[in-house]
């Protein structure tokens, strides 16, 4: 398979869950850069996404699958205001790479209010942080991601 392939694919899983470039990047034999680069661009690429397209994206999903009202107060909302409540933009920014998932963690930040700006700085910091951390982890410690059920 061509190298680009094995870039694009390594940047395309890691907009859906970050996890998932690491894993595939070192799979593939990328160096750790190579792998914390399109891991990081990967989640990016869907903050971005979802910070500047997330109200037509939901209007086109909604003409598409005629979504029924939901339920407003569901136990998994009340998990995300908490979120929210305590730790604000930082704090979703944080557990979006290990947690929420990019496109979640976006949603979230932006459902709730919080500044664009904030939001894409808080977002490529601990991207940053998590992309380089999960890429060394999976390299170094694979047995303790096993344990811990993420891989």
């Amino acid at each position: 398979m061509p190298t680009i392939i094995k870039y694009l694919i390594v940047y395309a899983l890691s907009a859906v869950k970050i996890i998932f470039g690491p894993t595939l990047g070192l799979a593939y034999d990328f160096s750790i850069a190579e792998t914390t680069l399109l891991s990081l661009l990967g989640m990016m690429t869907t903050v971005y996404l979802f910070s500047y397209f997330g109200h037509e994206i939901k209007a086109f999903s909604d003409r598409i699958f005629r979504r029924k009202k939901r339920r407003i107060f569901t136990r998994k909302n009340r998990q995300f205001v908490k979120i929210w409540r305590r730790y604000g933009v930082p704090g979703v920014a944080f557990f979006t790479p290990i947690l929420l998932s990019p496109p979640g963690g976006a949603i979230l930040a932006n459902a709730f209010g919080g500044k664009k700006t904030d939001i894409i700085k808080w977002m490529w910091i601990f991207g940053s942080f998590w992309s380089l951390v999960l890429t060394l982890m999976v390299k170094y410690a694979s047995w303790l991601l096993k344990d811990l059920g993420v891989i």
